[in-house]
């Protein structure tokens, strides 16, 4: 228990007030309310939406982004892609109705477990649970927590229901703007919650929402890809819904700009990249990710790009966006250079000499060649690369970590090049990172004397489980978008056949154990719901294309290609 908490109140007039109490940390909304901000009428203007994101950047700002189509798709694919989103045919009739038609019996199970795990805060839905699985202690599964709540937010926007999507937008903004403290120290004012829940006061018959920055999760960490999801989701419901007056609202803008000026701000680093702790992503426990992990690097590089699209053109706007595109230049070069590795790099650190100085240098992080691991010569095939797992000083991390490499995809922080080579290699590691369950976390598993260091002997991490290793069907919906982009859509079906085999007989487990993922995981939760919403957001986008505009951008070809390494894809 810490000493104190902060608990503040928003009041129906709209002040802020703030007192001390005893127990943990929390954040609640209390009498204020928002109505207001939601009952706004939605103009649904179809040539907007479809030139939202298409217009050229360079007319906007001389120096800035220009997005351009680089699928490798038929030239249908491409129109479908640039079309508006649309409700999926998967269904003759929405799912609200439950009198729907569906392709597979798998589908009308994932709808009704989708809307059993919806949450509604003063009778409004504001999100989706983690999980609904009676049989084991809640812990903090009965809670709303933003990345989570991501899929399931693409799979009511891609049916055409959007009003859970937009609540759950502008309750989290507001959980961000209050004041947070975590063992009396302050957390910089941009942070999104890692998660909240609704508490329900029976005696008063009052609501009030309860967020966790870190203060109450696993080792204390506070999130830093939510804020970055949060960017990312409201880019999706404006390009899905082509109502852009939430995204213009003074609320959401000042919003984007806290979660810009805490990733922006100038410090002692010498890298573009984001530095964070162990534990600050997905993989939400010590994995030895800390430093510059390629999740963070992509979803930065994501939510960069969508804040581009979103802010507005104002004073205080132009000089977020001069900001934004000086690092996304440094960082695509970055990444694309040094997080790089196909069978061409891979033999050029094999030859790296050390201790070298100076801008001439070429091992410019001072690697040591004998740090490769053994693992590394055999995964690498002849056609193919992807990005590591983590670059910094006399550090790289050669592990595979699919949300990255998926979401740099889906970013275009990877070249039209590099995403096919990522591509290659999926299919030519295909019983590596995918086996009998989609998909790997990351690979390979470390173990034995490795995992006791890097994960502090973590008994739920230890290898082929959980985040060492394990499978987690929530990442179907990333490698169907990739795959679709990529104009690779069989790779996708290919691994939702797979899911289908077992994900709803075994009641949607949260992940799976094994190196082939047969195992349903020992400490997994049924009924995970993002596992539930994945599965129904690759089928969607899958029968419909035109979806992947809603997570997808693409190349801006400014951002010209310096580094050609990913070549190796040509041999």
């Amino acid at each position: 228990m810490s000493p104190t908490t902060a608990v503040v109140d928003v009041t129906q007039n709209g002040s802020v007030k703030s007192h001390e109490t005893a127990g943990n940390v929390c954040e609640a909304i209390g009498n204020y309310d928002i109505l207001k901000l939601l009952d706004n009428p939605r103009p649904i203007n179809i040539e907007r939406k479809r030139s939202f994101d298409e217009k050229s950047f360079s007319d906007q700002f001389p120096d800035g982004l220009s997005p351009h189509q680089h699928c490798r798709n038929t030239e249908n694919s491409l129109r479908a892609i640039d079309s508006p989103c649309r409700r999926s045919s998967l269904y003759t009739y929405t799912p609200r109705s439950h009198t729907y038609y569906d392709a597979h019996p798998m589908v009308s199970d994932a709808w009704d477990a989708l809307r059993r795990s919806l949450v509604h805060f003063r009778d409004q839905p504001v999100g989706t649970i983690a999980a609904l699985d009676h049989s084991v202690e809640g812990l903090n599964y009965d809670q709303v927590f933003v990345r989570d709540f991501v899929p399931s937010a693409l799979a009511f926007l891609m049916n055409g229901e959007d009003e859970v999507v937009k609540n759950f937008l502008l309750k989290t903004l507001l959980l961000q703007s209050w004041e947070k403290r975590v063992d009396q120290f302050k957390l910089g004012e941009g942070v999104m919650p890692a998660s909240f829940k609704v508490l329900h006061d029976p005696v008063r018959n009052f609501e009030t929402l309860i967020a966790d920055f870190g203060e109450s999760a696993i080792g204390r960490v506070a999130p830093v890809d939510s804020g970055f999801w949060w960017i990312i989701l409201l880019r999706a419901y404006t390009k899905s819904t082509g109502d852009t007056s939430l995204a213009e609202k003074p609320e959401c803008q000042r919003g984007m700009r806290l979660i810009l000026s805490l990733c922006l701000s100038e410090g002692f680093d010498t890298f573009p990249t984001l530095l964070c702790a162990d534990g600050c992503c997905m993989i939400d426990r010590r994995m030895g990710v800390y430093g510059y992990p390629i999740e963070i690097q992509a979803l930065f590089f994501m939510a960069l790009r969508c804040a581009l699209l979103l802010l507005k053109q104002d004073d205080v706007g132009k000089e977020f966006v001069e900001r934004i595109v000086d690092r996304l230049h440094a960082l695509s070069y970055h990444m694309r250079s040094y997080f790089w590795l196909d069978l061409k790099q891979l033999n050029n650190i094999y030859r790296y000499k050390t201790e070298e100085y100076s801008h001439t240098a070429v091992n410019k992080f001072n690697v040591m060649p004998d740090s490769l691991p053994d693992w590394v010569f055999d995964f690498m095939p002849t056609r193919g690369g992807y990005f590591i797992g983590n670059v910094s000083p006399a550090k790289m991390d050669f592990r595979w970590f699919c949300m990255g490499n998926c979401m740099a995809i889906l970013s275009s922080m990877a070249t039209p090049e590099q995403s096919a080579a990522i591509m290659d290699l999926i299919e030519s590691r295909w019983e590596e990172l995918v086996g009998e369950m989609p998909l790997k976390i990351c690979y390979p598993a470390i173990e034995s004397h490795e995992w006791r260091i890097v994960t502090g002997c973590d008994p739920k991490n230890t290898r082929w489980s959980y985040h060492n290793g394990g499978s987690w069907p929530v990442l179907v919906w990333l490698l169907t978008a990739a795959c679709i982009k990529t104009g690779r859509p069989q790779i996708a079906r290919r691994a939702i056949e797979l899911a289908e085999r077992r994900l709803s007989k075994d009641q949607w487990p949260e992940y799976y154990d094994g190196k082939m993922g047969r195992y349903i995981g020992k400490q997994a939760r049924k009924f995970q719901t993002w596992s539930i919403a994945g599965y129904l957001v690759a089928k969607m986008m899958l029968d419909d294309p035109s979806h992947l505009g809603m997570i997808s951008l693409e190349e801006d070809k400014q951002m010209k290609p310096l580094v050609k390494r990913s070549a190796s894809w040509t041999c």
